[in-house]
């Protein structure tokens, strides 16, 4: 047995500091006589050394280390022949033991995606041929391809996980969030669901974080719901969590709480979705409990965002913005992706008169959770609404998402009717084709029964663009001006663009199932849609609102 082989089998054992002196001084010995080990012995010693750094978080270092082993790897392979070393005659092969070069590759992108260097973690995966990519790697570039925008690829990866490893929960979360259909990503599990017992609960969970990506939250509350109240998943503290924010984005603080507390009881050492949980207790004036979540958090770990977001909600709140801004960006630096810190330091910010500063953090949050700022909008009530929608206006200055973003707050209030309608045609002046603009513009001239401006409004849109939102909503005025034929059309090009657009569906099927109307009736249909709530549809649902808030950015975030 070579000392090799005694290296080999304390890295298998875990004893990471035993395996870094030992290599070290292997190393430095072959150094200084490059006859003793051969090149084989060598590359092992290199990713084993470089293995000890990478659990002693010198990535670095290791990444260093693993480079070299690389390029030793890359000379033994064009050697036909291993050479001897002293005294190593009785070893076994080699070549049978050498570590992965693969594995090795996988670990130097961990290096770099703990040093924030996603760009080389993503060139040296990319360098990895298609087929000795392993599940693992593709899930790693999935996922940096996804925060580099990189979307098709961040799919594709995606995917060949899920074919690889079709109960990878966590790659059809990913493909949901990148706008791939519910029923595509469902077909890809079918098999698996089909012959494996028990398993048909899935289908229902992808359903609903399908609802929950498109941003659908109360079809995506009541489908959790049904799965909750499942016997096998019955206190599931991931679909509690879920639930929880799920209220949250619709603004049902109280039953955000609720389910917060139940999940926390269910799980004491829960960590994931405190932060918001401390962040709502924090406005409803409950600091005491704030601080107490924070001290326990804190004796859980300090390794995670959540506890330094909720000690800073606890500061921020008690007008401490120094300590909150400190706390805040400690959070930033343990996640840079937690919406709840970004936030927490803008506010600090903010307060404190760094306004331009803030602007940076708000901005890569609302990039991070494009539907955040309705959640507060419909969390925070009417009043506290405007003043959050004035505040961004003023922060982020008069462009065409601040403008509709105020104007849809406006909208809200009855009294403010003419302010909407003056901010969006400022925000339709700057950007004619801005869907949501439109959308709102034209739900307010639904209300105002304008339905020759509505339809003007919509034509106008429509000619360099194609949206299910703005067909479906043209093909409505036009019932509401008897235009049935053009409405069916309407509807069909909707229907083309979005199969599952439910309310183009049923406006379908509603004319489909009416005879052709004399002149005399077409004026009773018109009654009975404006006296039966059809207006309604024409103004477009909380939850369609909602829908189209979380398709794009609020705001131009170049």
């Amino acid at each position: 047995m070579s000392v090799v082989d005694h290296v080999r089998e304390m890295a298998a054992a875990g004893l990471h500091s035993n395996v870094r002196l030992l290599s070290g001084l292997l190393l430095t010995m072959s150094g200084n006589n490059p006859e003793l080990f051969s090149p084989s012995q060598k590359y092992q010693l290199l990713v084993y050394h470089a293995d000890s750094l990478f659990h002693d978080k010198e990535y670095r270092n290791a990444v260093s280390k693993y480079t070299v082993a690389l390029q030793q790897k890359k000379a033994l392979s064009k050697t036909s022949k291993v050479r001897p070393s002293t005294g190593n005659a009785a070893s076994t092969p080699q070549s049978q033991c050498l570590p992965s070069e693969i594995e090795v590759k996988y670990k130097m992108a961990e290096c770099y995606t703990m040093l924030k260097q996603d760009k080389d973690a993503i060139a040296i995966l990319d360098g990895i041929p298609s087929r000795q990519r392993t599940p693992k790697i593709n899930m790693m570039l999935a996922n940096l391809y996804k925060k580099a925008g990189q979307e098709r690829s961040s799919v594709t990866s995606y995917k060949e996980v899920l074919r690889q490893c079709p109960l990878a929960l966590d790659a059809i979360l990913g493909l949901l969030s990148l706008s791939v259909k519910g029923a595509e990503v469902a077909s890809m599990t079918m098999n698996v669901i089909q012959s494996i017992p028990n398993l048909d609960w899935l289908s229902v969970w992808i359903k609903a974080y399908a609802f929950v990506h498109t941003g659908d939250n109360t079809r995506a509350i009541n489908t959790i719901c049904s799965l909750e109240k499942k016997s096998l998943l019955r206190d599931n503290v991931d679909i509690l969590g879920s639930l929880a924010d799920l209220y949250f984005r619709a603004g049902d603080s109280k039953n955000a709480i609720l389910k917060f507390e139940q999940a926390q009881m269910l799980d004491p050492y829960l960590i994931k979705g405190m932060d918001v949980y401390g962040y709502l207790l924090a406005r409803e004036g409950r600091l005491e409990d704030v601080e107490n979540l924070g001290c326990r958090l804190f004796n859980i770990s300090d390794q995670h965002a959540e506890p330094w977001v909720v000690s800073g909600c606890h500061s921020f709140y008690s007008k401490r913005y120094s300590r909150a801004l400190y706390l805040g960006a400690k959070a930033i630096q343990l996640n840079s992706n937690s919406v709840q810190a970004l936030l927490l330091k803008g506010a600090a910010l903010r307060n404190m008169g760094r306004v331009q500063e803030a602007i940076i953090h708000f901005r890569e949050a609302i990039r991070l959770a494009p539907c955040l700022i309705d959640c507060y909008l419909a969390s925070n009530g009417l009043r506290e609404a405007t003043v959050m929608a004035n505040n961004v206006y003023k922060t982020l200055g008069a462009n065409a998402q601040t403008l509709t973003l105020l104007a849809t707050v406006c909208l809200e209030d009855p009294v403010a009717q003419e302010k909407a309608k003056t901010l969006l045609d400022k925000a339709l002046t700057q950007r004619p084709d801005y869907i949501k603009a439109v959308v709102k513009k034209a739900e307010l001239l639904s209300r105002e029964q304008k339905y020759e401006d509505g339809i003007a409004l919509l034509r106008n849109a429509l000619a360099n663009q194609s949206d299910c939102t703005l067909h479906r909503m043209l093909a409505d005025f036009l019932v509401a001006v008897n235009e049935y034929q053009e409405a069916m059309d309407q509807y069909s090009i909707a229907l083309s663009l979005d199969p599952n657009d439910q309310k183009s569906l049923e406006g379908m099927q509603k004319m489909e199932k009416e005879e052709s109307p004399t002149d005399a009736t077409q004026e009773e249909d018109v009654d009975d849609m404006e006296g039966s709530g059809e207006e309604g549809d024409l103004e477009g649902s909380d939850s369609e609102a909602a829908q189209w808030a979380d398709q794009e950015q609020w705001f131009g975030m170049q």
